[in-house]
This record gives structure tokens, C-alpha cells and sequence, in this order.
């Protein structure tokens, strides 16, 4: 049951949060290994990004990709959260007063975030691909075009084989290994420390929703450098076409910092913290909710 709230409130919450997840995506592409200020600007900000997509591709683009994004919320939440949670049970974080350790936290929800990047891969690199793809007016990176997720897992399949699927993995379980350990440690020593102070006792979601503020700040400052590295290797050309610009993540971050410099590595960070803030929030907040409910419902039966 741990598992299937986490994925429900991962799930529950890209609904809103895609259309920045999709700004994110072109943003972070534009001007892929070129020094700044050579190459053409389609995308000049967050608004702009949303206006031009809007206009080229219609409303509905900006929801491009839901289905793998949804797909991506419910399979990397319900391990992330639900082994989070599961390390709350059994009082693993915990101290023998019942207290919080931190390095006890991070080391769960590290192992918790690493696994749900093996499980949410394939899922996280249909999303970008299909995010990626543009009308030619403002299309930046390369361009996959696939009809929708079923044939993006075919395409993906006949022409990369599993291995295609797992492109970027790397890069994948070690953003959400940091990103979690700096994530869902903060949420609950911050839940913790209202608690014991008076605050919010009696409002759980509240309390969920205040906690969970700061670890999104958290999450984007020190994820944005791999969220980068992740868009460009999931959305390269594959390994058999001889066309790959990188080799892995590290090899990524080096030509992304040589070539780009420190902005480059940080590209996209309004629209990721728009995306990561509210979904840090939501996801979390939905998360607690339902785990509240289910404890009063095991202390009624």
C-alpha cells in the first residue's frame, strides 16, 4: 500500500505540473553545445517559451508527453515515496527516542531515489524525447517523432532495442539519489520541528504543504545540473547511429560547462522550479494526506 500512495500522489500531481516540465525540456536543449549568446534563441524565457509553443504547436502541446510523464509520477513515486515511507516504518531513520537522524534519512531516501531511477527510466526518456519534438519553427535539439508513447516504445525498441530504454541511466539514478536525499529529509525534519513546536497539529495537510516549501528550493538548486546532463543524454541519438555527443554523464557535464559555461548548466532552472516546486508540494502534500488516511483507517479496523 506504501508503494501504490507513493505512485498515486507522483502521478496525481504531473497532471499539473507538465507544461513547465515540457518549457523545462526545450529550454535546457536550446543551444546545445554552443557558447552562448551563437546560437538562435528560440525559447527567451519562461512566458515566451509557453506563448511560442502555444502559437506554433496549439494549447495542447504544452501537455505533450503526459501519458509517459504519468507513467514516470506513478512508477518513480510509488518507489521513491513508498521505500521513503517504508524506512519511516520500521523506524530505520530514526534514532532510539524516535527522532529523526538525518544521515539516517538521506541514506534512505538516497537508496529510495537510486531504485526509482532504475524503475522510471524508460518512462522518464519517452517523456523527454516526446517533449522535445516541435514544429521546425521552434524545434531545438534533436527530433523525435513519434506518434504517441505506445509507438515511441516500439520505435524505441525495433531501432535501439532494451538498451535504448536505459539510455541516460546513469544520470537518471544519481540525480534522484541527491535529489532525494536533499528532498524527503527536509520534508520530514521540517514536519517534525512544527510538530514539536505547536504548529499545524491540527491541519495535517497544512502542516504537509509548509514542510514541503522548502524542499523544493532544495531540490532544484542542487538537481539542475543533472536534470540538464538527463534531457541531453536521453534525447541524443543512439549509440548504433555514430551520432551521440556524449558518452555519459560526466562526459556531458564537462562539454556543457566547456562549451556553455556555468549557465548552460543551470539552463532551465525557472521553469524546472516551477516544475519541481509545485510538484515537490502536491506530490508530498498527497502523499501525507493519503498515508494519514490510511493510519486512521488501520486505527478504526
Amino acid at each position: 500500500m506504501d508503494f501504490l500512495i507513493g505512485g498515486l500522489a507522483g502521478a496525481g500531481a504531473t497532471i499539473v505540473t507538465n507544461p513547465m516540465d515540457v518549457v523545462k525540456t526545450r529550454m535546457q536543449l536550446q543551444g546545445e553545445l554552443r557558447a552562448r549568446g551563437t546560437a538562435p534563441e528560440r525559447y527567451k524565457g519562461i512566458f515566451h517559451a509557453v506563448y511560442v509553443i502555444a502559437k506554433a504547436d496549439g494549447l495542447l502541446a504544452l501537455q505533450r508527453g503526459l501519458a509517459p510523464a504519468m507513467w514516470l509520477g506513478f512508477t518513480m513515486n510509488s518507489v521513491r515515496l513508498g521505500g521513503y515511507h517504508t524506512a519511516i516504518s520500521h523506524g530505520w531513520t530514526k534514532d532510539k527516542n524516535g527522532n529523526t537522524v538525518l544521515l539516517k534519512a538521506m541514506l534512505c531516501s538516497s537508496i529510495s531515489g537510486m531504485l526509482s531511477g532504475l524503475t522510471g527510466n524508460p518512462a522518464f526518456m519517452l517523456k523527454t524525447r516526446i517533449q522535445a519534438s516541435a514544429h521546425p519553427s521552434i524545434a531545438v535539439g534533436r527530433q523525435h517523432r513519434y506518434k504517441g508513447m505506445i509507438d515511441g516504445i516500439r520505435t524505441v525498441y525495433r531501432t535501439e532495442g532494451l538498451k535504448g530504454f536505459f539510455a541516460g541511466v546513469n544520470a537518471t539514478c544519481l540525480r534522484l539519489a541527491v535529489g532525494s536525499a536533499a528532498q524527503l529529509p527536509t520534508f520530514t525534519i521540517a514536519k517534525e520541528y512544527l510538530i514539536a513546536r505547536g504548529y499545524l497539529q491540527n491541519s495535517p495537510m497544512t502542516l504537509a504543504f509548509v514542510a514541503s516549501l522548502g524542499s523544493g528550493v532544495l531540490c532544484v538548486l542542487i538537481e539542475t545540473p543533472l536534470d540538464v546532463a538527463n534531457t541531453r543524454l536521453y534525447n541524443q541519438a543512439s549509440a548504433a547511429s555514430g551520432k551521440q555527443l556524449y558518452s555519459g554523464v560526466m562526459d556531458c557535464l564537462t562539454k556543457i560547462y566547456k562549451t556553455e559555461g556555468l549557465h548552460g548548466m543551470y539552463k532551465g532552472l525557472g521553469p524546472l522550479y516551477l516544475r519541481i516546486a509545485p510538484h515537490t508540494t502536491l506530490s508530498l502534500v498527497i502523499w501525507d494526506t493519503l498515508n494519514n488516511v490510511l493510519l486512521g483507517y488501520r486505527k478504526k479496523s
